[in-house]
C-alpha cells in the first residue's frame, strides 16, 4: 500500500531515449556540415538512422503508456500543452522567413543602396503565376484540412471509426498530392536557390513548409494505422488530436505563404 499510486500523474521511469536522441542529432548535424564540405554522407546517414530509431522507440513507448492507462485526463492535458508549445515554436520558425521576405520586399537592395532602393522581385527573376499550381495546391491543402476535421468529428463526437479512417485516408492522399505538385513546380522554376535573395527566401520558406507537409502526412498515416488497429477510441485519441492540430498549422502557414509570397510578393 505504501507504493500504491494515489495521484493522476504519470511518473516516467529512467530512459535512455533523450540521451540517444541528443547524440544522434549531434552526429547528424556534424555529419551534414561535413557532407557540405565534401567529406561524404556517411556520418549524416548514421545520425539520421539514429534519430529515426529514437523517434520510433520513444513514440512507441508513449503509445504503450496510453494503452496501459497511464494517460489520465491530467496527463493528456500536459501532452496537449506540449503540442501547443511545439507548434508555437514552429510558428516562430516561419516568422523568421516571413521577416526576411518582407524586409527585402519593402526595402530591396540595389547597386545604389542605401541611397536608392532596388527593385522587387530582383531583375532577372521570373516569379510563379499564383493562379495555376500554387492555387491548386492551396485548394488541396484546404480540402485536406476539411478531411481531417471530418475525421476528428466522426471519431470524437459520433464514435464512427469507419468514417474517421476514411477521412484520414483522404487527408493523407491529398498531402501526397501536394508534395508531388510542389516537386513538379520546383522542377519547372525559372530561378534557383542561389539566384538573389528572392530565390533563397522563396525556397527556404516554401521548402521548409513542404518538409512540414511531409512530416504531417507521415503523422496522419501513423494515426490511420493506429486507428485501423483499434489503438484509438472516442476517449483516447491524443495522438490524432496532435496530428490534426499540426496539420491545421501547416494549412494556415501555407495560406500566409500563398498570399504573401506568391501573390503580394510578385
Amino acid at each position: 500500500m505504501a507504493h500504491a499510486k494515489n495521484h493522476d500523474y504519470h511518473i516516467l521511469p529512467p530512459s535512455l531515449w533523450p540521451l540517444l536522441g541528443a547524440i544522434s542529432a549531434f552526429v547528424m548535424l556534424t555529419g551534414a556540415v561535413a557532407w557540405m564540405h565534401n567529406s561524404g554522407p556517411w556520418a549524416f546517414l548514421i545520425g539520421f538512422v539514429g534519430v529515426l530509431y529514437v523517434m520510433f522507440g520513444w513514440w512507441a513507448d508513449v503509445i504503450n503508456e496510453g494503452e496501459t492507462g497511464d494517460h489520465t485526463p491530467v496527463v493528456r492535458i500536459g501532452l496537449q500543452y506540449g503540442v501547443i508549445l511545439f507548434i508555437m515554436s514552429e510558428v516562430m520558425f516561419f516568422v523568421a522567413w516571413f521577416w526576411a521576405f518582407f524586409k527585402n520586399a519593402l526595402y530591396p537592395m540595389g547597386p545604389d543602396s542605401p541611397l536608392k532602393d532596388g527593385v522587387w522581385p530582383p531583375e532577372g527573376i521570373v516569379t510563379f503565376d499564383p493562379w495555376h499550381l500554387p492555387l491548386i495546391n492551396t485548394l488541396i491543402l484546404l480540402l485536406s484540412g476539411v478531411a481531417v476535421t471530418w475525421a476528428h468529428y466522426a471519431l470524437v463526437h459520433e464514435n464512427d471509426r469507419k468514417t474517421a479512417i476514411n477521412g484520414i485516408a483522404v487527408a493523407v492522399v491529398l498531402g501526397l498530392c501536394f508534395t508531388a505538385l510542389q516537386a513538379y513546380e520546383y522542377s519547372h522554376a525559372a530561378f534557383g536557390l542561389s539566384d538573389t535573395v528572392y530565390g533563397g527566401v522563396f525556397y527556404m520558406a516554401t521548402g521548409f513548409h513542404g518538409f512540414h507537409v511531409i512530416i504531417g502526412t507521415i503523422f496522419l498515416f501513423i494515426c490511420l494505422i493506429r486507428l485501423m488497429r483499434g489503438q484509438m477510441s472516442q476517449e483516447q485519441h491524443i495522438g490524432f488530436e496532435a496530428a490534426a492540430w499540426y496539420w491545421h498549422f501547416v494549412d494556415v502557414v501555407w495560406l500566409f505563404l500563398f498570399f504573401a509570397i506568391y501573390i503580394w510578393g510578385r
